[in-house]
């Protein structure tokens, strides 16, 4: 039986995983959007669900001040004596901290903060009690992979920080994870920086103190300078299963043209491990992320198709569903229309590091079809609300209703960096179907009145919106938006939104 990587698709990078008994839980980054850390169940590693959100409240996830791709970085998932773990850095507020909770869907405890320094924390439960607390971060040692002890009722430090690796000598070690296996302490990280050079690299020692004895065969993973569709694997984590089979999650990117660029973000791949005879994890096939591999031969249960369409009848909103930074408490409700998703628009646009009136999910399928059904009178200049296809604030694609030289029109905009393109028709009283067609080098843009032929308003090239020329960490969100620089904006109401994946 085989399996089709990416296990999770789009942006969802730095994936950590724990089993208990025979289920697993995963989490992955969210920088600058909200709610934060997502997390996933799997019943056989291959297929996932989301089940919530680690960070929920402002109190726990304060993104007022986190620039494009700040926020939070690669959190990580324990669980001990009967609780879940996740330890994170908020690189725009709090630095590292941890949360914890029965359940994994939550609720979540609030942030208890540990006072070292760097990103990537992770925790190491150990069998005398003692919990140990690695980072990446530049102390008096240098730069490398820094561990202390701490009570994990307080988070308070129990003894000095100390250097206890710094890798093979590749760019940026981070992601530190510990484990004990076989009487030996196995330290794994990620170097090259989460580029094309990226590789996983792990040592041993007899102390969790070290030092540290590097594998000879590493790196352990790498997909660098390989003739594939998959670039930049590293910043793994390993689990046992359940059957004894051990396994390990990473991220990955899947670049569509040449020279290599990549827009859907960096996502979760899924990597069969081998022991060497001598006691070394060999991660994937030979050290390498296949688009397909042998699946893990655990139960699988029934896994439901998500549905194409949100027609926004529920309570509440869906797990997809993220909003840029922390929403302002009046910008969105399921209530005031029942049936309808209502955005109110605020100050701040699409271009501006704020927290506009919007509401995304990721893009994660290279050829799909978005739609939604919009119902939006604008009476005022800069009143706009619309479908944006968004990498940052100063790279993303725009197809909205808006007020111009005194008329509704639609305007189909495209902002690359300095570079800005718009393109604007008439368009008369009532609502409108907005559409993207995502294909693999190209955004396709089209409206039409409900009922009525679609009209074409252009394209975009998806590498204009990649990290290559974008830069960042993050992926494509595809989002409902609305602005109004007035203050004083009609609603806008959606009726429905569709993604419909086409591979």
């Amino acid at each position: 039986m085989q399996y089709n990587n990416p296990v999770i698709p789009g942006f969802y990078p730095d994936p950590s995983i724990c089993r208990v008994r025979d289920d697993y839980y995963l989490v992955t980054s969210s920088f600058e959007y909200f709610p934060g850390v997502p997390i996933f169940h799997s019943k056989d590693l291959v297929h996932w669900n989301q089940i919530g959100h680690c960070l929920t409240s402002e109190q726990q996830l304060s993104l007022a001040n986190a620039w494009s791709s700040g926020g939070i970085f690669a959190p990580t998932i324990r669980y001990h004596d009967g609780w879940f773990y996740m330890t994170t850095t908020n690189t725009s507020g709090i630095g590292n901290f941890y949360v914890k909770s029965l359940q994994p869907g939550g609720p979540w405890s609030d942030p208890i903060k540990v006072e070292q320094s760097g990103i990537d924390p992770s925790l190491f439960f150990d069998k005398d009690g003692r919990v140990y607390f690695q980072s990446s971060t530049t102390e008096s040692e240098g730069h490398g992979i820094y561990q202390c002890e701490i009570d994990i009722e307080t988070g308070k430090i129990l003894t000095e920080a100390r250097l206890i690796w710094q890798g093979t000598g590749g760019a940026h070690p981070e992601g530190p994870h510990l484990y004990k296996i076989n009487g030996y302490y196995y330290l794994m990280i990620a170097e090259g920086g989460t580029e094309y050079g990226h590789m996983v690299t792990i040592a041993r020692s007899t102390d969790p103190y070290g030092p540290y004895e590097s594998c000879p065969y590493n790196p352990i993973l790498s997909n660098r300078s390989l003739y594939s569709s998959i670039h930049a694997t590293g910043h793994a984590d390993l689990v046992q299963a359940h059957d004894g089979s051990w396994w390990a999650v990473c991220l990955g990117i899947r670049p569509v043209s040449y020279p290599k660029r990549h827009h859907l973000g960096r996502e979760v791949f899924l990597a069969p491990v081998n022991w060497t005879t001598d006691g070394w994890p060999l991660l994937g096939n030979h050290g390498r992320i296949e688009p397909v591999m042998h699946a893990p031969q655990l139960a699988t249960v029934p896994w439901a198709q998500k549905a194409i369409r949100d027609d926004f009848n529920r309570s509440d909103l869906g797990l997809e569903w993220i909003f840029l930074r922390n929403p302002k408490q009046d910008s969105w409700t399921l209530k005031e229309h029942p049936g309808y998703l209502t955005l109110r628009g605020n100050e701040m646009t699409l271009d501006d590091l704020g927290s506009p009136a919007f509401v995304g999910r990721r893009l994660c399928h290279f050829t799909c079809q978005i739609a939604a059904l919009l119902d939006f009178e604008p009476v005022n200049g800069g009143d706009e609300a619309g479908l944006t296809v968004y990498m940052n604030e100063k790279y993303h694609y725009d197809l909205a209703i808006t007020f111009m030289n005194g008329q509704k029109q639609i305007v189909l905009r495209r902002t690359v960096g300095s570079l800005r393109v718009e393109k604007a028709l008439d368009y008369p009283h009532g609502p409108v179907i907005l559409q993207v067609e995502a294909q693999p080098e190209q955004f396709h843009f089209s409206f039409c009145q409900p009922e009525a032929e679609a009209v074409e308003m252009g394209t975009g090239e998806s590498h204009l919106l990649s990290t290559e020329v974008a830069g960042g960490f993050t992926g494509i969100i595809i989002a409902m938006y609305t602005t109004s620089k007035s203050g004083r904006a009609t609603p806008a109401l959606f009726d429905w939104y569709d993604y419909e994946p086409m591979e």
